[in-house]
């Protein structure tokens, strides 16, 4: 089965636009999060933010995989955040790259789920860090901008040896893959 839609990466201008609040919640908004969720599913990816798909509004679609199965938060909003936790964090719009980036390991998060009902919830480690990896989609931030300055310039020049080989051509990652799955 093909995605419904097509990830954007690392070049495309929407990824560095801050997303527009949500103001409706309506069938097409439920089609689009149906859509996006099958995208998710098949990159494969824990989570995934309408920016990536050419959309900007400020929300996005997650499963952890615990069994509760797909989730939309939407106009989400970070209020605490506490303590440091390093994690191996890649993202598909950034591809076949990934980096030990240093977060938050908890934070409260505030939003507005599918239903229009308002939700308010704790969460650590894998869950805090999708949390913070999707909301920064939402405000044009790229994993690449928590990167020391030495990372950056070595993650921009094998994006720039990637773009210039084309799509067939295959070249060593920056960095080794961990993951099967990467946060958007």
């Amino acid at each position: 089965m093909s995605s419904p839609y097509t990830i954007r990466i690392v070049g495309d201008p929407v990824l560095r636009q801050r997303a527009d609040e949500v103001t409706d919640i309506d069938g097409r908004l439920v089609k689009l999060c149906e859509d996006m969720v099958q995208t998710m599913y098949e990159a494969p990816g824990l989570g995934l933010a309408a920016p990536q798909v050419g959309v900007q509004k400020r929300f996005f679609v997650y499963d952890l995989g615990a069994g509760d199965g797909s989730q939309v938060l939407i106009n989400p909003v970070i209020t605490e955040s506490d303590g440091e936790w390093e994690y191996y964090e890649g993202c598909l719009s950034v591809p076949g790259m990934g980096f030990d980036i240093v977060r938050p390991k908890q934070v409260h998060v505030t939003g507005i789920d599918l239903d229009g009902n308002e939700v308010s919830f704790e969460a650590d480690e894998l869950m805090a860090r999708l949390m913070q990896h999707e909301l920064d989609h939402l405000d044009g931030v790229l994993l690449l901008d928590h990167l020391d300055d030495e990372q950056r310039r070595e993650a921009k020049k094998a994006i720039r040896q990637r773009a210039m080989a084309g799509p067939e051509d295959e070249l060593p990652s920056a960095e080794p893959k961990r993951s099967r799955f990467r946060l958007r």
